[in-house]
């Protein structure tokens, strides 16, 4: 699967992971190069059998699209990405005759009630599908973006995805919190990046095999080395806080470090 990708200037493959956010890697897997992400950013949550079961999924742009805001609302999952330049999106009215005092230039386009209804079942049918673990999410978003133009099922998720859409992006323009947390939440991710590069130090962390399990080895076990040093890193400051506590040394600086540790 490894190739050139003109995103990350370099020939390799990508090692697609979810991390909580309590810095810890749930899930990971390979997948092309030339994909667009949100295909597989459901597949973590619903292959995650760790005790940590979250509803709520943050990304960035590539991790977003109508139809797996659709898709995802169906399954019960919250997706809140980071969107670049999203005045370039289209936010959908929900009838030609609503309209907005203040807001009114924001739309461009009215919700296709009729298609959601119309293919509303079948949607049901896939999401319930998935659930059951009769396929994943990526592998019905990819068949379904075959020929997207000619599917209609796919134009349903897609227009359920608009609607999903069109609200997060309501409520993301009027709600600095929200903003905050899902910029906080990327901030994250990207954090654990730059960890779990430094700790790959071996061979500048190339991958030098072809053996795909060797790969998926070096992904996981990558991730397990990251994710037992900031455990360890965690429980040396609180075990040091505490005994400054205990001591009589504390201060307002050491419950503000102690407050972050836990």
């Amino acid at each position: 699967m490894a190739e050139y990708h003109i995103r990350y200037g370099g020939y390799g493959g990508i090692g697609y992971y979810h991390v909580s956010d309590t810095y810890i890697a749930l899930f990971s897997h390979f997948i092309p190069c030339g994909v667009w992400e949100a295909v597989y950013i459901l597949d973590g949550l619903l292959n995650n059998q760790s005790e940590i079961q979250p509803d709520i999924i943050h990304a960035d742009t590539q991790g977003q699209s109508t139809p797996v805001f659709g898709l995802a609302y169906l399954l019960g999952i919250n997706l809140m990405p980071r969107i670049r330049n999203w005045q370039d999106l289209t936010l959908c009215r929900p009838s030609e005759e609503s309209r907005d005092l203040h807001i009114d230039g924001l739309f461009s386009d009215v919700v296709d009630w009729n298609l959601i209804e119309t293919h509303l079942p079948d949607m049901l049918r896939v999401a319930l599908s998935i659930k059951a673990g009769k396929f994943t999410a990526s592998t019905i978003l990819r068949k379904l973006g075959t020929y997207s133009r000619h599917n209609r099922l796919y134009q349903a998720f897609s227009e359920l995805g608009r609607v999903i859409r069109t609200g997060f992006l309501l409520e993301y323009l009027s709600n600095e919190e929200l903003r905050t947390m899902i910029q906080a939440a990327m901030n994250k991710s990207e954090s654990f990046n730059g960890f779990t590069k430094w700790v790959s130090f071996g061979g500048s962390g190339v991958i030098a095999t072809n053996n795909r399990d060797e790969q998926r080895k070096m992904i996981k076990y990558n991730h397990l080395v990251s994710n037992c040093l900031i455990f360890y890193n965690v429980f040396e400051m609180t075990r040091i806080l505490q005994e400054l506590i205990s001591s009589g040394i504390a201060n307002e600086s050491t419950k503000s470090a102690q407050s972050l540790t836990s």
